[in-house]
């Protein structure tokens, strides 16, 4: 397991020849924040000075820099989080998909601290692909926790997240509590589970993925799907996750699967 970071080149942020004048000052800003980047004076995941102070110092104004921010954001180099700041993207972590994968663990291998945030928690009627994936009938009453996953500060992905009822009645709180759903599957007398099957595909987010994720709509993710059995072999867990797809690998590994 292993954290990395790759920097896209410089000259690909650089000014257009043919822009009109009055785009110079926002490309002609764009190009000099990639060159620092590329320079390693802003280093992967750190944030950049604010826009006040970016347009003190380019001696232009907020709209300027709001401009030359979002182009560098359109291209990937950067990522803006409302409230947060503007930081430099470029970091992936590899994580492993396997019979027991969990997300604190994996992250703790790559050198990276997270845990587990739940967004919304809700009771649903389950539908045809959620009782197929838990063999249960359709109807059924299900918990539905939205959780995002974050390591070293950062959205790497968004997931719904569907258990029978009312076998884990309560495990909302449990992992509000933990931030772990291997800890909050232990509170309910879930000592052990395994991955059954994990089926990844490409796709572009909705909107609303694409917002938690702090990215742009036009930037793919890894869709993963997933079902978790206990040690009787019985489902426990049905599982759809969005993953970052410019800060997260998916590593399966064949020999426990």
């Amino acid at each position: 397991m292993t954290t990395t970071s790759a920097l896209a080149s410089a000259h690909l942020y650089g000014a257009d020849a043919a822009q009109p004048e009055r785009d110079s000052f926002w490309s002609r800003i764009a190009q000099q924040l990639a060159d620092a980047i590329g320079q390693g004076q802003y280093t992967p995941g750190e944030r950049l000075p604010s826009e006040h102070a970016l347009a003190e110092q380019f001696g232009v104004n907020r709209h300027t820099i709001r401009r030359s921010l979002a182009h560098l954001g359109q291209r990937g180099l950067v990522r803006s989080t409302q409230g947060r700041g503007t930081f430099v993207e470029a970091f992936a972590v590899d994580l492993a998909l396997g019979k027991r994968t969990r997300h604190r663990q994996s992250l703790a291998q790559a050198g990276v601290r997270g845990g587990l945030q739940v967004l919304q928690s809700r009771t649903v009627l389950a539908l045809a692909d959620q009782a197929q994936a838990l063999k249960l009938s359709v109807g059924s009453p299900l918990l539905c926790l939205q959780v995002l996953g974050v390591g070293a500060g950062q959205p790497l992905h968004v997931s719904e997240r569907y258990f029978p009822l009312p076998r884990f009645a309560g495990l909302a709180d449990a992992v509000a509590e933990s931030g772990s759903i291997t800890q909050a599957f232990a509170q309910h007398g879930v000592g052990d589970y395994q991955r059954q099957e994990s089926r990844i595909s490409a796709r572009l987010p909705s909107p609303e993925v694409a917002a938690l994720l702090c990215q742009a709509h036009s930037r793919p993710v890894l869709l993963v799907s997933s079902v978790n059995v206990d040690t009787q072999g019985v489902p426990i867990e049905f599982a759809l996750a969005w993953f970052a797809g410019d800060r997260v690998s998916l590593t399966v590994k064949n020999d426990e699967l």
